[in-house]
């Protein structure tokens, strides 16, 4: 079998260190019979600086010869006054293009040593582990038409409105459901639809697609929960859930508000996802410069990550567990980074000591 490329792309403000630890963990997979080749290219603000555009040639080229892609973060604020072509956030909407990307992972995990940290109480969030699969191309975002205008009719006619179009063809929700249906075949059989079927014909179609796919996945047990009641049972009995499946808009509100239930940005791990194996994994937080280079920032998120990618576009569902395992170890065993850090029986490190933890507890 010939040895997986994955390739690294690190960015710029904490993200080549969190990378660093995510790489360093790789590596030492190989005594576990891991083999792939490592391959970094700059994107972001770094490309920009050395090559005059977020996404050169050269990195978009790797992205799409490589299994898969670890992506690190961009952003930064003295690129602003550029045109927005050339900003460094520009290089994630290129790399989605060049991959074909159109769902979103978001994979949120509170180990019982970290319950404490939720704005929730402790026994509701303690052993989440929940997964948000969310269409990430199509819905009010992106639908057309769109714009602003004087209202042609109404009670307001003649006045200012703005107006958008959600709208979703049956192959983009198959797509999306697809990925969600398998994704909870290798965790817990469990998926939860998410919609509002009662107010909207785009829904609607969305709630009969799934259903109808479900009928492909008679081992994973289906449910649907409106938009709205979906959010109150996230914020009141989160632990209930495996996987949830949701449209653009939805999943942006729901993907968001699970994140918060860990605590800390630094520990929620994303992902991309297209058709086949090939996907793009990261931390999913932001650039932190004001933090940079200092040795603070945490790396948990982005060795998820890695883990996600084993799970998902590498078909090592072995190795990611072990990863995951020697996450909740380290963290079992009191070592914290600065923003998790606090409280008995805890130890703080910084970023290079806990990636060298979790490498020692991979065993």
């Amino acid at each position: 079998m010939a040895r997986p490329l994955i390739a690294l792309l690190p960015g710029e403000g904490i993200s080549p260190e969190i990378v660093a630890q995510a790489r360093k963990v790789l590596v030492a997979l190989q005594r576990h019979g891991f083999e792939a080749d490592l391959e970094e290219a700059a994107v972001g603000g770094v490309a920009y600086e050395r090559f005059g555009h977020p996404l050169p040639d050269a990195t978009r080229a790797l992205a799409q010869r490589a299994d898969a892609v670890l992506f690190g973060a961009v952003g930064d604020a003295r690129f602003d006054h550029l045109d927005r072509a050339l900003r460094p956030e520009r290089a994630l909407l290129g790399l989605r293009h060049a991959l074909g990307l159109f769902a979103n992972f978001k994979q949120v995990c509170v180990p019982a040593a970290l319950a404490s940290l939720s704005p929730l109480r402790a026994e509701r969030v303690a052993g989440l582990d929940l997964l948000v699969v969310r269409e990430l191309n199509g819905d009010v975002y992106t639908g057309q038409p769109r714009g602003r205008r004087l209202a042609p009719d109404g009670p307001f006619a003649g006045q200012r409105e703005g107006f958008d179009t959600m709208r979703y063809a049956e192959g983009e929700v198959r797509r999306v459901a697809r990925l969600a249906f398998e994704a909870a075949r290798q965790r817990r059989c469990r998926l939860t639809s998410v919609d509002k079927a009662n107010v909207l014909e785009s829904s609607g179609l969305w709630r009969a697609v799934v259903s109808e796919l479900a009928q492909d996945y008679r081992d994973v047990e289906l449910s649907h929960l409106y938009a709205d009641n979906a959010l109150m049972q996230l914020l009141t009995r989160p632990t209930e859930f495996d996987v949830i499946v949701t449209g653009n808009l939805f999943g942006d509100l729901l993907s968001d508000a699970a994140s918060v239930l860990t605590g800390s940005i630094g520990l929620a791990a994303s992902a991309m996802r297209g058709d086949g194996p090939r996907g793009m994994y990261e931390a999913g937080h932001g650039t932190a410069f004001d933090i940079a280079g200092q040795d603070r920032a945490n790396p948990i998120a982005c060795i998820r990550a890695a883990a996600l990618m084993l799970r998902h576009s590498l078909a090592r569902a072995d190795l990611a567990d072990r990863i995951e395992h020697a996450v909740a170890q380290v963290l079992a065993q009191g070592l914290r980074t600065a923003e998790i850090a606090g409280g008995a029986h805890t130890v703080q490190v910084g970023t290079a000591a806990m990636g060298d933890a979790i490498t020692e507890a991979l065993g």
